[in-house]
């Protein structure tokens, strides 16, 4: 063989063997979509928002501009129906979501832990569950129920409002109609307080609220001002803090296992970092001696009661009956630890 043959043999191997290594370089980058898809209720102008803003942007930063994601606020890949969000996700059909356990809980039934009334009681007792055993044994449940969880966020203790009276007991609530999200346990909890409860998402919560087709709610504070309630004739508010409202930072399972792993824990990383800022965020005002989120509302002329213990305690009373229906159906052993986690919170 000549000088030219052996020289063109040369490169022929050469581009042979690079060639599997070309291939797989964009084989690879043929895997990562141009953008991702992330859903939630709310925009930013709520704390929910504002963290799903940030686990985006600390994600497009840290990724270098590989892994680009667009929120999708209303629930609006799936017309807005709160509900569907968990199914959508393991289908594909959302890509990435900070999402309410509430909503979810159709779909997983441990989730209603959370919806249990008087649970958790406050911020402390909250964080016993989620950042505990309780909180690891969810994220398993969730995994395999086919979506990645990554964090916990956080909505709020969700607080009740009316356009008709204050409310102090259980009676106080008797024949009030109150938009309630659409998970069973909460049509349960309302109707075992003598109210009617009915069932809508939140974007046909706003002009029913406004018409007086129902006359109450239930949300966090920080919803309540978010969403100028006290324009939607609700003119009192109760705060007695008996559900809190956890959020989860999950990806879709194909998704995450079409990115490195490196850039999985990227996305893991900064999905925690913006869940302890939401976190802060949607306990501004409300946590720490600071009340200047109930000063807001009281600004905004919406009369606040604040219920004593005695008080909590007998709607306490008069819903224990939909409490132990639902510790049966979520897992006995799973509500007891959670309770012994809740009250061990205050000898620590």
């Amino acid at each position: 063989m000549d000088r030219r043959s052996l020289l063109k043999a040369g490169s022929a191997a050469s581009f042979a063997a690079a060639a599997p290594f070309i291939v797989t370089r964009k084989a690879s980058a043929a895997e990562y979509k141009a953008e991702y898809r992330l859903s939630t209720v709310v925009g930013t102008a709520f704390p929910w928002g504002k963290g799903a803003d940030l686990w985006i942007k600390l994600v497009k930063e840290r990724t270098q501009g590989r892994i680009n994601i667009k929120m999708y606020p209303g629930v609006s890949l799936i017309n807005g129906d709160q509900t569907r969000e968990f199914s959508a996700i393991r289908q594909g059909v959302i890509d990435m979501a900070v999402g309410s356990t509430i909503n979810w809980s159709p779909q997983v039934k441990e989730l209603n832990l959370f919806s249990l009334p008087f649970l958790s009681q406050d911020h402390a007792g909250l964080d016993a569950i989620t950042q505990g055993e309780i909180g690891k044994q969810i994220f398993q449940i969730v995994d395999k129920a086919g979506v990645v969880p990554l964090a916990w966020g956080e909505n709020g203790f969700r607080e009740v409002s009316n356009s008709k009276r204050e409310i102090r007991t259980p009676a106080d609530m008797k024949g009030l109609k109150f938009r309630v999200v659409g998970s069973p346990i909460f049509n349960d909890t309302f109707s075992a307080l003598g109210a009617n409860p009915t069932q809508m998402s939140w974007a046909d919560a706003q002009p029913a609220l406004s018409t007086g087709a129902v006359e109450g709610q239930e949300n966090p504070l920080h919803v309540f001002t978010a969403a100028k309630l006290h324009t939607l004739a609700q003119k009192f508010v109760t705060r007695w803090g008996y559900v809190a409202d956890p959020l989860i930072f999950v990806v879709n399972r194909e998704i995450w296992n079409s990115w490195t792993p490196a850039d999985r824990e990227l996305v893991r990383q900064a999905a925690i970092e913006a869940g302890k800022e939401e976190i802060a965020i949607a306990r501004k005002g409300l946590s720490g001696g600071d009340m200047s989120l109930v000063k807001e509302v009281e600004s905004l002329g919406v009369k606040v009661t604040e219920l004593s213990d005695a008080e909590k305690d007998a709607f306490r009373q008069a819903v224990k009956p939909v409490f132990d229906k639902w510790a049966k159906q979520i897992g006995p052993d799973m509500v007891k630890r959670a309770q012994a986690a809740v009250a061990a919170r205050k000898k620590a």
